[in-house]
């Protein structure tokens, strides 16, 4: 897994963490009252992107709290109320008030003073979870660039959302070092090699996100909410979503380890082709070609040769050093391993099933012998009633 270092280095580097605006505006219609116009407010959050509707009138409730809350009003003034006109069928109107209340909540993110953004009117009117701030002096949303307990993932849901996410960033990762080996130039291969080394960090991140979701829906108290109103899980889910992480961490680690040993062996190549004449740091499969036959022509032994030669080089394996194969291979075996672990647990689930199929059968046919018991004593029965009908005739 990468290093606390790694993160700090790389956190600067990612999108701003929080982001809020007004982009559109549209008309309600409910059944029961007269139509109004909503607010599409859409917070764009690390992980997902959340729209939220609001009112004007949710707007003016906002605006009072916070001045009671803070005792100061608001950095920007709310856009002002018309009296004789709606904003129903006036597009106009709409898009000034919009632009108004854009800028209203705007000014309440990027002022320096944090009560406003820090309050709970403003948290319960964006529905974010508590103790948390919008933003604050380097544009995150909690008040830690790693996530902490107090404000990270307590919903079951969201924790696989960010599992999902985490899953297509390795494969993302696993994608560009496969391109990385493929290339051809020194620039391509830098450029392909910081975008898997960021592909890699925010897997990291979401890897960090996702333990300590797994801490806060893990020590639920009695009431089935853990701290800070996160959701419990079972001890069975709870540890095959352990088991997951595991397995995702692994894999991280197994592709930093390939990314390091191509960025050596690309250093060393670089030195080695600069000196002869300033070529490209990849060796073409001509050389190599030309690098196995001439060890092939050297002093033939009278024993045999196992294999035919040496073999050829594939996708994953060029570029590699003996460590990068021997890392290349361990993450196969352990791949392996993984899918064999899984058919186990799939066999063994299929087991159960098969047990219970069994014992199910077993109740069904002592049923089935109860049934035919009782169709026997009733057909007693209907014979001794024939017999006593005949002797009345």
């Amino acid at each position: 897994m990468f290093t606390d270092w790694i993160l700090d280095q790389t956190i600067h580097t990612m999108p701003p963490a929080f982001e809020i605006c007004i982009p559109q505006a549209s008309t309600a219609t409910p059944k029961d009252s007269k139509p109004y116009t909503q607010y599409h407010i859409v917070l764009r959050l690390p992980l997902s992107t959340r729209e939220i509707k609001k009112r004007y009138t949710d707007f003016e409730n906002l605006h009072a709290a916070l001045q009671a809350e803070t005792s100061s009003a608001p950095p920007s003034p709310l856009p002002a109320k018309s009296w004789f006109r709606r904003t129903v069928n006036n597009p106009s109107l709409t898009e000034e008030r919009r632009k108004g209340l854009d800028t209203y909540i705007r000014a309440i993110v990027a002022a320096e003073d944090a009560r406003w953004r820090s309050s709970s009117a403003w948290r319960a009117f964006l529905n974010l979870p508590p103790g948390t701030n919008t933003v604050n002096e380097n544009g995150s949303l909690s008040k830690d660039r790693r996530p902490s307990s107090g404000v990270g993932i307590s919903d079951p849901n969201q924790w696989l959302d960010v599992h999902r996410e985490l899953k297509s960033q390795i494969h993302t990762a696993r994608q560009q070092l496969k391109q990385r080996e493929a290339a051809q130039t020194a620039q391509n291969q830098h450029a392909l090699s910081a975008e898997a080394k960021a592909s890699l960090v925010r897997a990291a991140v979401n890897i960090a996100q996702l333990e300590d979701g797994l801490r806060n829906m893990g020590g639920a108290g009695k009431g089935g909410e853990g701290d800070w109103g996160a959701k419990k899980l079972g001890d069975g889910e709870l540890r095959r979503r352990k088991d997951m992480l595991a397995a995702n961490r692994k894999e991280v680690e197994g592709l930093e380890a390939v990314l390091r040993s191509l960025a050596s062996s690309a250093t060393k190549g670089k030195g080695a082709g600069q000196s002869a004449g300033g070529q490209a740091a990849t060796a073409s499969e001509g050389d190599k070609s030309a690098l196995f036959s001439g060890a092939s022509q050297g002093p033939k032994t009278s024993g045999r040769v196992l294999g035919g030669g040496p073999l050829k080089e594939t996708e994953r394996t060029r570029e590699l050093d003996n460590q990068g194969v021997l890392q290349l291979q361990q993450q196969v075996m352990q791949e392996q391993e993984e899918d064999v672990l899984s058919l186990g647990k799939t066999v063994s689930k299929l087991k159960d099933m098969g047990i219970l199929i069994n014992e199910e059968l077993t109740v069904q046919n002592e049923m089935l012998g109860l049934v035919d018991q009782d169709v026997e004593r009733l057909q007693g029965k209907i014979d001794v009633g024939r017999a006593r009908i005949k002797k009345i005739h």
